[in-house]
């Protein structure tokens, strides 16, 4: 990984190398990753073009199906924090999600497939994350680029996989997409049980050799703040992924139905637009983290929460895009243009936000509690992909440039809220040992 992407999110270049065991994490997260973004890159064409489900329903089913892969992490790190650990249920959570991607290839176990795959989310995605954290003592200003660094393998798995599954599905045949999904998930098993002797101990762990609080403990007032800050900010997580997992449903729709893409006599697969987005993060990843460096020369850096509410507002500014695309193109197909175009603002807002937010929630969460509180972040992604769900559903009902603009009002309205709440939140945390996490 370069080091140009080491820049941490506070200005500060990290003086020390990282950790062997975030190189482990971030190819176990980047081919768990794969799995997941292959398989969705064909559900919504699985369903409407083999299952011969309506829009409607699949609209639906990928609502639900994506919103509970965000809903069971919360009881994946009430289970790691209590009994297991997160190691465990790390693997328990890959075996699972192996299982579901290769039940894929019998249509009559689809919903079987779904649940193994949702079940196995929960148990996996909260407890690779905080491993990042536990890597990093408090105040180790390594901590943020980290996180930028993890992110960055979570997004080439998302990158290749679109091309790989997906053209393996559009062209070969489903299953042989939904096959390598299945295999990828398997190789991320295969280099996470490879790499567990550089890994920070788990909760587990930490509690035997007595250096972690009993769980019974009472909360102090401080990590009370800090929970209800983390509280607030997760209900307008809610209202930014319900914007931005239309990536998935309805702009895939459009860019399968609505886009020409013709590139020199060559039709471009319509799952290759999955790829966009994780691309442009590769790109903008670095561009990013330099700039937040410059401000913070300045002393002009944004807060961790300003920066999501920018976040938000990249995002409504994609939709608005793609509504100057649907009222510019009418009844026609649109040129690629316009999908790279959102694309771009959708991959800024994303950056500005979500790697942000994760890196908070591992500072400001109490130890003992840290993958149940990751949980929670996950769970408002849950209620943002069911409301994502929801919004798609009106994708046939109504014009699509009206679609577009309420989208972006959505994603406009939670940056407006962040920036609501800002000084209330900063002043609640912002005190005792919370005084030094940046907010």
């Amino acid at each position: 990984m370069s080091d140009a992407i080491s820049v941490s999110a506070n200005g500060e270049l990290a003086s020390k190398r990282h950790p062997a065991g975030l190189y482990v994490l971030f190819f176990t997260e980047m081919w768990e990753r794969f799995s997941y973004y292959g398989m969705r890159a064909l559900l919504v064409y699985y369903m409407t073009k083999h299952l011969l489900f309506s829009q409607a329903t699949s609209s639906q089913i990928y609502g639900l199906y994506t919103g509970f892969v965000y809903f069971t992490p919360f009881f994946g790190g009430l289970l790691a924090d209590r009994i297991l650990g997160q190691r465990k249920t790390v693997i328990i959570g890959g075996v699972l999600m192996a299982i579901g991607h290769f039940l894929m290839a019998f249509e009559s176990l689809f919903f079987v497939a779904l649940v193994f795959l949702v079940f196995g989310n929960g148990a996996f995605k909260p407890n690779i994350s905080t491993q990042v954290g536990a890597l990093y003592k408090a105040g180790d200003p390594r901590r943020d680029s980290a996180f930028s660094i993890f992110y960055v393998g979570i997004n080439l798995g998302a990158f290749f996989s679109p091309l790989v599954c997906g053209t393996l599905g559009e062209v070969y045949g489903w299953h042989y997409g939904f096959g390598a999904a299945g295999v990828g998930m398997l190789i991320g098993l295969l280099v996470y049980l490879w790499g567990q002797k550089y890994l920070a101990p788990d909760n587990v762990m930490k509690k035997a050799a007595g250096e972690v609080a009993k769980k019974n403990a009472p909360l102090t007032g401080e990590e009370k703040s800090a929970i209800w800050a983390l509280v607030i900010l997760c209900f307008f997580n809610i209202i930014f992924w319900g914007a931005y997992e239309q990536s998935g449903n309805t702009l895939a729709l459009w860019a399968d139905g609505h886009t020409n893409r013709l590139i020199m006599g060559w039709e471009m697969p319509a799952s290759w637009y999955q790829s966009f987005n994780p691309a442009m993060i590769f790109l903008f990843t670095p561009i990013v983290t330099l700039f937040w460096a410059w401000q913070a020369k300045r002393g002009k850096e944004p807060s961790s929460m300003a920066k999501m509410a920018i976040g938000c507002f990249f995002l409504g500014l994609s939709f608005l895009v793609m509504m100057m695309a649907a009222k510019a193109t009418g009844d026609g197909k649109a040129s690629l243009w316009w999908l790279v175009a959102s694309t771009t603002l959708l991959t800024m807002g994303e950056l500005f936000l979500s790697p942000v937010g994760l890196s908070l929630v591992t500072k400001l969460a109490p130890v003992r509690m840290v993958s149940m509180l990751m949980g929670a972040w996950f769970l408002s992604s849950f209620f943002g992909n069911y409301i994502s769900g929801a919004l798609g559903m009106l994708w046939e009902t109504m014009s699509k440039d009206s679609f577009f603009l309420i989208t972006a009002g959505l994603s406009f309205s939670a940056g407006l809220g962040i920036f609501a709440v800002l000084g209330p939140l900063k002043r609640a945390i912002g005190h005792g040992k919370k005084a030094t996490v940046d907010v």
